[in-house]
């Protein structure tokens, strides 16, 4: 049997009250709209000091079988939410089939009290790194606190009349994409405060390889808290499982977590992104290139931000005569308002078709384009002079050392500058084997 969008929410509408009371069966059965099934059967779940893990196995009636996301799966966590109240920490990327998982749980009866957004706000709507100010959600009316804007972590009040809170956002693998240091804050105010974390996994995009420099302690900042690689190759349950493991939530302190795993999911499975996680990660090409392009946002080149195609492209003015191909950054509100060489020509790498299964086949970051266009740089101490515009930032916390910025001045082999990743990269896959809940 199938139904449609607008036919299954009316459908549930008229029998919510039934389902939360553990009679509604029949309607986990169903096979829903698209992107979008469930089975009637709830997993059992295996209990690991620190959080919980559903482990139910795909719908047994697909024929071919397709990922689903945690927040897809609402027969393993309904019944769990039912008389609790629930704050939730979303975005846009928070979605049950093609509706918000805000829309779609209130829908069903789940009692959200408030909603938490990260960096962007919880619609998206704000430009990054701009402070997003609490308010109430027009189309709910559910209050929705910041995360981004006077704190960056729940107070005790956020959660006073919080029963559980639920993490659902879409990662991209990278440590210096912030919304994993959302998570981290998120973990110790429940931790503190006494609350359960439910997190609704997603697929990591790029998930199948791990590569970096390990972050150094000297350089933690709001772009990177742990001492992980740049690509860390955790989804965002086995990251918080990782955070727990290790120790690194403040004064040690566990958090109590149920993670909704992804159904039909290993690491290596290719997983395209049904909705932009961020304004300037916009397309596929962009959220495969951004391990090795943020990069670049430590230096004097543009990448993109202030175009309608940012993080597949590089340039700047200087460059003219030595690259034919040029873009023009311009202001564009909620992506990029005062970007880097705003309504300047910049001339340089057109990355937009460039086969980003290189990634996958070599398990590394480029660092070939970093070595290229510092060797072409005209004036070589500004490349890296993050003091020359605000629209730049540090390279050496985007990077996690400064061996990789003095090392590139050096004119170093690639060979070299992956020599002295050694031995934290290899002892950091080694233990994050203990953490992961997907081949």
């Amino acid at each position: 049997m199938y139904l449609s969008k607008d036919a299954f929410f009316l459908f549930l509408s008229r029998y919510t009250t039934n389902f939360m009371k553990g009679t509604f069966s029949t309607l986990l059965s169903l096979t829903l709209f698209s992107g979008f099934s469930g089975s009637c059967q709830v997993s059992q779940p295996v209990q690991t000091p620190g959080y919980t893990v559903s482990t139910a196995s795909a719908p047994k009636r697909q024929s071919a079988k397709h990922i689903l996301t945690g927040a897809d799966q609402t027969e393993k966590y309904l019944p769990y939410l039912q008389g609790k109240r629930v704050g939730m920490v979303v975005n846009p990327t928070s979605i049950i089939g093609n509706t918000t998982s805000v829309d779609s749980l209130k829908a069903l009866g789940v009692n959200i009290v408030k909603i938490f957004g990260p960096e962007h706000g919880f619609r998206g709507n704000a430009s990054a790194g701009a402070k997003v100010d609490d308010s109430v959600d027009e189309k709910t009316g559910i209050p929705a606190i910041s995360l981004y804007g006077k704190h960056h972590k729940p107070t005790p009040e956020d959660l006073s009349n919080i029963d559980i809170m639920i993490f659902d956002i879409q990662d991209v693998g990278v440590r210096f994409y912030t919304y994993i240091n959302t998570l981290q804050r998120v973990m110790e105010a429940c931790a503190e405060n006494g609350k359960e974390l439910m997190i609704l996994d997603r697929p990591n995009p790029n998930g199948f390889y791990v590569d970096g420099p390990i972050l150094e302690a000297k350089l933690k900042s709001g772009i990177g808290i742990n001492p992980i690689p740049i690509v860390h190759g955790l989804t965002v349950g086995e990251y918080a499982q990782m955070l727990n493991g290790e120790g690194w939530l403040a004064n040690k302190v566990i958090c109590k977590l149920k993670i909704i795993k992804v159904a039909n999911y290993v690491h290596s499975m290719p997983y395209t992104l049904p909705v932009k996680p961020s304004p300037n990660l916009n397309t596929q090409q962009s959220i495969m290139l951004y391990p090795t392009l943020c990069l670049f946002e430590g230096t004097i080149l543009s990448q993109g931000r202030g175009t309608q195609f940012p993080f597949t492209v590089l340039g700047n003015p200087d460059l003219k005569g030595k690259y034919k191909f040029y873009f023009t950054p311009k202001s564009i509100k909620g992506m990029a308002e005062t970007p880097l060489h705003q309504d300047k020509d910049c001339y340089g790498l057109d990355l937009r078709k460039y086969n980003t299964n290189k990634f996958r086949n070599t398990g590394k970051i480029n660092l070939s384009w970093l070595m290229e266009l510092y060797a072409a740089y005209p004036y070589k101490e500004k490349f890296f002079d993050y003091k020359q515009s605000n629209q730049m930032g540090n390279f050496d916390k985007l990077a996690g050392t400064e061996n990789l910025r003095n090392q590139i001045i050096a004119g170093k082999s690639e060979e070299e500058i992956r020599q002295s990743w050694e031995p934290g990269l290899s002892q950091y896959k080694i233990m994050r084997k203990k953490y992961l809940l997907y081949q």
